[in-house]
């Protein structure tokens, strides 16, 4: 646990896969390093994950426990189980106040925070978010074993979801008022395989992943894919005055090359930073956050 106005060399905040890997380089650096864990990992509500070479289809939870036992075991490491509530910049680096705990400081910081997702408003919906209702058809699509598969719009980014998913199945997109095609995208969707578009509205979802429609029709799926909005989980790149890119489902913190945000000796990786992601794009992230912080604490 960190004391009153102790002074880390990098404080990355957000204990999931991302900021596991930056606390990981850092650490292995021999540099003094805390990590702020909320406890809130966004796929927190999916059983496995897929796609991560080396820990496919594992259980979620034992990847990021795996990955915070790999960084506890280094002594130079410290570990808030708490969030960080606010941040500014301080001297010669940057001052944050913890939940529960006296504030800190540190020389570099690594923002990992985030986002949460704003489902759409589907009863029946956010019970299966993770389980049988997804967003990424490289984290869940193989695992539908080419089955039926229901796209649930929510707007234009749905005629994407539905140009990718026949590689996965059999698809269905069920308009449900959101999303009305051109011509010229039912051509290009019937050309890839699209089976049905589906224009009545959608009441609920029920069982594992069955669309009940307005009509009382029962569709049964294997699987179904929509999105939502993405927000930033902490406050954090706000009030520190991060500039924001704009990506087809929310914002997210600009970064260059080296995973610096617009703010000098702020860096931030994994969803928070990133229009799209998954876990081996996170930690890919993560690490060059943490190489970039650390590179930036030798050579300014």
């Amino acid at each position: 646990m960190p004391t009153m106005n102790e002074t880390f060399d990098a404080i990355v905040v957000g204990g999931s896969y991302a900021g596991l890997s930056a606390a990981l380089q850092l650490a292995r650096a021999r540099r003094r390093v805390l990590v702020i864990d909320a406890g809130r990992r966004r796929n927190r509500f999916a059983q496995d994950s897929h796609g991560f070479l080396g820990r496919d289809g594992q259980p979620a939870a034992a990847i990021a426990q795996a990955g915070k036992d790999d960084v506890a075991a280094y002594p130079n490491v410290s570990w808030h189980a708490g969030a960080a509530v606010d941040a500014r910049a301080d001297g010669n680096g940057f001052r944050i106040e913890l939940e529960g705990a006296d504030p800190v400081h540190g020389r570099r910081l690594v923002l990992a925070t985030g986002v949460r997702d704003e489902l759409p408003a589907i009863p029946g919906l956010a019970e299966r978010w993770g389980r049988s209702v997804f967003h990424c058809p490289y984290c869940h699509g193989y695992e539908l074993q080419q089955g039926d598969i229901g796209i649930l719009a929510s707007g234009e980014l749905s005629f994407h979801q539905a140009m990718m998913l026949p590689d996965w199945g059999r698809v269905t997109l069920f308009t449900n008022g959101r999303f009305e095609p051109s011509e010229d995208q039912r051509a290009a969707m019937a050309q890839r395989g699209v089976a049905a578009i589906e224009a009545t509205l959608v009441a609920r979802i029920e069982d594992a992943a069955t669309v009940v429609l307005a009509d009382g029709r029962r569709v049964a799926m294997a699987g179904l894919f929509t999105y939502g909005r993405t927000h930033m989980a902490s406050p954090l790149a706000e009030r520190l005055g991060c500039a924001f890119d704009e990506g087809p489902t929310g914002r997210f913190i600009r970064t260059d090359e080296r995973k610096q945000t617009t703010v000098p000796g702020v860096y931030a990786g994994g969803d928070v930073a990133r229009a799209a992601g998954n876990v081996a794009i996170a930690v890919a992230d993560g690490a060059m956050a943490g190489t970039g912080a650390h590179q930036s604490l030798m050579f300014g």
